[in-house]
């Protein structure tokens, strides 16, 4: 009996111009093998741990960003004295809100690095993908974030790591299972 993919070609064509009635025909030729060498990697929907660091880093630091300015310029506007200049006003809403959005897009792009740095850590070890791999780091990352400020804040900090970590990861789930997409 003979193999039916022993016909197919490698290649397919790819052509996205064709309802434009272009005369080139054979725009791309794009492979028709799996992106993967073996299906193992194709089962895995995790991104790796260099594109986890910059993931949790940069929306850390980006929303942290965004929130802190907003509170800032909160701040900024509460702030004004009574017969201020416009330009005053503005000016004093954009300092307060660029320096309370670096302090706290910081902090947040910091607490994005240590967290994917265990969370990939935790990974390795334990050879499983799961909800406890972010519980452990959530509360290793408060461990190490404020543990120069003494044990009690440490395991404080810690316990609510691990609890935001394992309240997302539960909500994620409940998202992708609940919400349709």
């Amino acid at each position: 009996m003979a193999n039916p993919n022993e016909n197919k070609p490698s290649t397919r064509h790819y052509h996205p111009y064709q309802s434009l009635n272009t005369p080139i025909h054979k725009l791309y030729e794009l492979p028709t093998s799996p992106e993967y060498l073996f299906h193992e990697e194709a089962a895995v929907q995790r991104r790796s741990w260099s594109e986890n660091l910059q993931y949790y880093t940069g929306s850390g630091y980006l929303s942290g960003a965004i929130l802190g300015g907003l509170k800032g310029s909160v701040e900024g506007i509460n702030s004004a004295e009574k017969g201020e200049s416009l330009k005053l006003r503005i000016n004093r809403v954009l300092n307060s809100g660029g320096h309370t959005g670096r302090k706290f897009g910081n902090t947040l792009g910091v607490l994005g690095l240590i967290f994917s740095g265990l969370e990939s850590t935790v990974l390795y070890y334990r050879g499983t993908d799961d909800l406890m791999n972010s519980v452990v780091a959530g509360l290793g990352t408060g461990v190490i974030y404020r543990a120069t400020k003494g044990a009690k804040s440490a395991v404080l900090a810690g316990a609510i790591g691990g609890l935001a970590a394992g309240a997302a990861g539960i909500g994620k789930q409940a998202i992708k299972r609940y919400v349709p997409i």
